[in-house]
């Protein structure tokens, strides 16, 4: 009688099990809600063009498994989350310019990915104009990913996860070259950064201290000409007097457009968290916002494509003393957005 109950028993666990491995393949797919952007009412108008690539639960959700994902790489080692750490506003922090597959050394320090969806341009040289095509250059660069759509596309298809996550977000199996890039692109639009102390500011919810306060003046005294907007940068391409670093043999947006007008000119890039995103500039030449600053104060190079803010008044540089500063530092620091850093939705 008890081998009988034994038994039984054992039929009716295997029976739960079956049907709890059953329900794992068979059960209905989640809806694929919309995803609504949140961010202030006083941010840029968007520049995401939802009608070409809606933003929906699943397709975010993949994009957010593939931009930790190695298989992007040519050896499965280098994923995007490799060089955009969470914590450090998705910069590679600790490298002046980013470390990618066998180690290789690239020409440019890793820009933050942060409040995408806003901007018109991307990469420190400008040279895409679409978020959905951006993750095709450090997919195919030979010192990042060395990899190939193909190539990833063929790995990716032999994984049951992903033929599940491409249903889910697009309705079918199917894998290929624009659904993993729109899938990045998505996920890398709902990165949005706007509940830093500034913003609170902004808000009404909080006062800025006396040297943040006389900070914010400076800074829109003496910054704010390239530095302007919400998102805190014109996104134009500018030459700022850096010397040309022959190690890297980097002119920026001359690269793309091969004008001499151009030489040594790179798109400025957002202080959003700029406390958390060093080293600095293009090759990440500078450790500090102190360095930054005693630069613009005293080191910048005279050129003919040097740009005009930058050569005014008969003074070349910014003309700004030790105090001033460490006051722009003090506002520099409300920009910091510690719940965009740790945000459990944006990790891997």
């Amino acid at each position: 009688m008890t081998k009988l109950i034994l038994k039984t028993g054992l039929l009716i666990i295997a029976f739960l099990n079956f049907v709890s491995c059953s329900n794992d393949v068979i059960q209905p797919l989640d809806k694929n809600e919309a995803v609504h952007l949140q961010f202030p009412s006083y941010f840029p108008k968007m520049t995401f063009d939802q009608n070409e690539n809606p933003i929906t639960k699943n397709g975010v959700e993949l994009g957010r498994k593939l931009f930790y994902e190695g298989r992007l790489s040519r050896n499965n080692t280098i994923s995007c989350g490799f060089c955009h750490i969470q914590e450090h506003a998705f910069t590679h922090h600790g490298h002046t310019v980013s470390h990618g597959i066998d180690d290789r050394i690239g020409i440019r320090n890793a820009p933050a990915i942060q409040n995408m969806a806003f901007l018109k341009r991307y990469m420190w040289d400008g040279v895409i104009h679409n978020l959905n095509q951006q993750p095709i250059i450090p997919i195919t660069d030979a010192n990042e990913m060395d990899s190939s759509m193909p190539e990833v596309i063929a790995k990716l298809s032999k994984e049951d996860v992903y033929k599940k996550l491409f249903k889910q977000a697009y309705g079918d199996e199917t894998i290929n070259g624009e659904r993993v890039l729109k899938a990045l692109s998505q996920f890398m639009a709902t990165l949005i950064s706007a509940d830093s102390k500034y913003d609170q500011f902004k808000q009404g919810k909080v006062n800025l201290s006396s040297q943040e306060t006389q900070g914010m003046a400076l800074f829109q005294q003496k910054c704010s000409s390239c530095h302007c907007g919400e998102l805190f940068t014109d996104e134009s391409f500018r030459n700022t007097g850096m010397y040309y670093n022959t190690q890297f043999k980097d002119a920026g947006r001359h690269r793309v457009t091969l004008d001499q007008n151009d030489w040594m000119k790179f798109r400025v890039p957002s202080l959003r968290n700029v406390e958390y995103t060093a080293p600095y500039m293009h090759d990440g030449r500078f450790y500090t916002l102190e360095a930054v600053l005693n630069f613009y104060s005293d080191n910048v190079e005279n050129n003919p494509n040097l740009d005009p803010q930058l050569k005014q008044n008969n003074h070349i540089g910014i003309a700004i003393n030790a105090q001033e500063k460490q006051f722009i530092i003090a506002f520099l620091k409300t920009l910091s957005d510690k719940n965009f850093i740790s945000n459990p939705k944006f990790a891997e």
